[in-house]
C-alpha cells in the first residue's frame, strides 16, 4: 500500500466575511471551492462546524501520498479570496498505518480510505502514558482486545486511527464516523470502564462535525 498521509484542517471564519455582501460571498466561496476541486493526488472531505466549537467553522479533512504537496495546497487556498478570512486553528497530520493489535481488520475499522462519509464526524489527537509501553506486549494485547471487542458491538460506528507519533504532538489522530450521536456516546460510555483507559494520557480537545458537501458547507460560512 501507498505511504498515504492524512491531514486535519480546522479553520476559523473572520467575522468580516459576513458583513460581505452575499454576491460578493458567494463568488469568493465558488473560487475556494474550484481550488479544492482542483488539487490533483489530494482527497478532501468538508465539514462545517459552525456553532458547534467555539474558534472553529470549517474543517478540511484531507489526505494523499505527499505531504509536500498537501503542505503547499494548503498554501494555495490561503491565496483565495475566502482563503484570507480563514485562519487555522488546528492542524492535525499522521500516517495511515496496519493496527499493531488487529491482524485483519473489518469495514469497521478500515473507514479512513472510504470515499463514503457518514453524517458526524467526531475527531481528537490521541496520546498513550509512558506506562502503556512499559507494559508486556500480551498485556497491551489483551486490554485492546476488550476495547476492540466493544467497539465490535457498536458495528455502525466506523472507526478511522491515523499514526502521528514522531510527526506531531500527539501519537494519534482518532476519529469516529457515525448517523447517529448517541450510539457513539453509548460507546464510549462503555470504553470508559475498560482496563486500557487508565493510561490515556489526553484526548482533547474533540470536535464534533457535520458533513457536509463543500459548497454547502461554504454557503453555511455565514
Amino acid at each position: 500500500m501507498a505511504t498515504t498521509f492524512v491531514q486535519f484542517l480546522f479553520y476559523r471564519l473572520d467575522p468580516a466575511w459576513r458583513r460581505l455582501r452575499e454576491e460578493e460571498r458567494a463568488c469568493r466561496s465558488s473560487e475556494f471551492a474550484d481550488a479544492v476541486e482542483g488539487e490533483d493526488g489530494i482527497t478532501t472531505y468538508s465539514y462545517n462546524m459552525t456553532g458547534l466549537k467555539t474558534g472553529t467553522d470549517l474543517l478540511l479533512w484531507r489526505h494523499g501520498t505527499d505531504l509536500a504537496e498537501l503542505q503547499a495546497s494548503a498554501s494555495r487556498l490561503h491565496h483565495t479570496a475566502l482563503g484570507r478570512y480563514l485562519d487555522i486553528t488546528h492542524s492535525y497530520i499522521g500516517l495511515i498505518r496496519s493496527s499493531t493489535y488487529v491482524r485483519r481488520q473489518q469495514a469497521q475499522e478500515q473507514a479512513a480510505l472510504s470515499t463514503e462519509r457518514g453524517t458526524y464526524l467526531v475527531v481528537y489527537p490521541f496520546t498513550k502514558t509512558a506506562d502503556w509501553y512499559l507494559l508486556s506486549k500480551a498485556t497491551r494485547q489483551g486490554m485492546m482486545n476488550e476495547h476492540i471487542k466493544i467497539g465490535h458491538e457498536y458495528e455502525q460506528v466506523k472507526q478511522i486511527l491515523v499514526h502521528s507519533f514522531g510527526l506531531d504532538d500527539q501519537e494519534f489522530i482518532v476519529a469516529y464516523e457515525t448517523e447517529d450521536l448517541l450510539d457513539f456516546q453509548t460507546l464510549v460510555m462503555d470504553l470508559r470502564s475498560t482496563d486500557g483507559r487508565k493510561y490515556t494520557l489526553s484526548d482533547t480537545p474533540i470536535f464534533t462535525c457535520v458533513h457536509r458537501p463543500l459548497r454547502e458547507a461554504l454557503d453555511l460560512l455565514v
